[in-house]
C-alpha cells in the first residue's frame, strides 16, 4: 500500500484545490492531508476566511481524501513522515525544492498548480469588485457546493 501526504490551507476550496488532491490520490492506495490550523497560519502571516474546523470538514469530504490531519507547525512534517508510514510526499509545485531534506524518509513529488486560479488570487478579486471576475466566482461557488453536497449524502 502507497500512503500520500500532503500539506495546504485550502481556504475558499475551489477547482485547483480538487485538481489537486485528485492527482495526489492518483499517486498511491491512501492520501492524508495536513490542513493548516489557524494558529500555523497566523504564524506564516495569513489569514483565513474559513476557519480550519470547517477547511478540514470540507477537505475531508473530498472522495479522493483518506484522511485529514492537523498541520499544526513546520517542525511535524518529519514526523508526519514516520507515524503515517509516508510513501510519496507531495506539495504544488510552487513549493518546489523546499522540502527536499525530507527525501531520506520518502519520495519527494512537486505537482504543478491549476492555472489561473488560486484562494490568494480569488480573495484579491473579492476585495476588487471592479475586477471580479463573475465566471470565476461562479464556478468556485458551483464546487464548493458540490462539496457540500456530497459531503451530505455521505452522512
Amino acid at each position: 500500500m502507497t500512503t500520500v501526504l500532503t500539506y495546504g490551507t485550502f481556504d475558499l476550496f475551489h477547482i485547483g484545490h480538487v485538481r489537486l488532491l485528485s492527482r495526489l490520490a492518483e499517486l498511491g492506495d491512501e492520501l492524508v492531508v495536513g490542513v493548516s490550523t489557524d494558529e500555523f497560519n497566523a504564524l506564516k502571516g495569513k489569514t483565513s476566511i474559513i476557519s480550519y474546523a470547517d477547511r478540514a470538514e470540507i477537505v475531508s469530504a473530498v472522495r479522493h481524501v483518506d484522511k485529514v490531519i492537523p498541520e499544526n507547525g513546520w517542525e511535524q512534517k518529519r514526523q508526519d513522515l514516520i507515524d503515517h508510514g509516508v510513501d510519496v510526499f507531495a506539495m504544488g509545485s510552487d513549493w518546489q525544492g523546499k522540502f527536499d531534506d525530507l527525501s531520506d524518509l520518502c519520495e519527494i513529488r512537486y505537482l504543478d498548480r491549476t492555472d489561473g486560479i488560486s484562494s490568494t488570487k480569488l480573495k484579491e478579486q473579492l476585495s476588487d469588485p471592479v475586477s471580479l471576475d463573475v465566471d470565476r466566482v461562479r464556478e468556485a461557488l458551483d464546487t464548493l457546493q458540490q462539496v457540500v453536497d456530497n459531503y451530505r449524502g455521505l452522512r
